[in-house]
């Protein structure tokens, strides 16, 4: 999550959370309710840590350090996205996760705070790094890797089907979005989930390219969050 687009670029007064035609919920298009509104509310300012809020470590805080861009998922935000994890996958204890762009590793930290078996944390900027360092030390999360390294050249030293949870959230302009869904791809196991944050929707042909859909998605303030699965009916070019 280093080097990203500031939260303070703007926010949408509602949050929509939203299932798309012919995905797995037959819920309709609604306006999320207040608390998931205040996730747009927690976009639209400056953010100096996040909690974990769930689990083990539950309401332990995270530092948000002072890094140009850093972007950390609001918790509301988290909420949201690991009651859909928790719908598909009700145990975690097996899961393997990785997070590409982990930043201050509140997605990854969360999901071992949840149960899962291992989670690598990925990131390039060194002071990061230390500070994830820390924090794995300060919870004894035995289970979490952290790698100071680039996420696609580590990534692609790794077998296929790897994981059953890939976090992607990269930086908004950095044109990585693409790449790391073509890796997440692969490293993904048939049944398992990808959850991509990006400053629009994505385009669901992108998707394809790569045998993906989209299962959920929402949007808090500019951010566009979406879990996604593989689509076993097809396969990518």
């Amino acid at each position: 999550m280093a080097n990203k687009r500031s939260k303070g670029e703007g926010a949408a007064r509602q949050t929509i959370v939203r299932p798309l035609k012919g995905s797995v919920t037959k819920h309709r298009d609604r306006v999320a309710p207040a608390g998931a509104r205040r996730a747009a509310r927690d976009i639209a300012g400056a953010v100096n840590r996040v909690r974990i809020i769930g689990g083990l470590w539950k309401r332990t805080p995270l530092p948000v350090l002072d890094t140009a861009g850093l972007r950390p998922t609001p918790d509301r935000v988290r909420e949201t996205l690991f009651n859909w994890i928790e719908h598909f996958v009700p145990a975690l204890e097996a899961v393997r996760a990785l997070d590409f762009f982990a930043g201050t590793g509140a997605l990854g930290f969360e999901i071992a705070s949840r149960g899962a078996q291992r989670v690598t944390l990925i990131e390039n900027n060194r002071q990061l790094t230390d500070q994830l360092t820390q924090t794995k030390r300060k919870l004894a999360a035995e289970q979490v890797d952290i790698i100071a390294a680039d996420a696609l050249t580590t990534a692609a030293r790794w077998p296929d089907a790897s994981f059953e949870v890939i976090f992607i959230d990269p930086p908004f302009d950095a044109a990585l979005l693409a790449p790391a869904l073509a890796t997440a791809a692969r490293l993904i196991t048939p049944d398992g989930l990808i959850y991509v944050e990006s400053g629009a929707p994505i385009d669901e042909s992108l998707l394809a390219r790569y045998g993906l859909q989209i299962a959920r998605v929402g949007r808090a303030g500019r951010v566009h969050f979406h879990l996604l699965r593989q689509n076993l009916s097809h396969k990518p070019a």
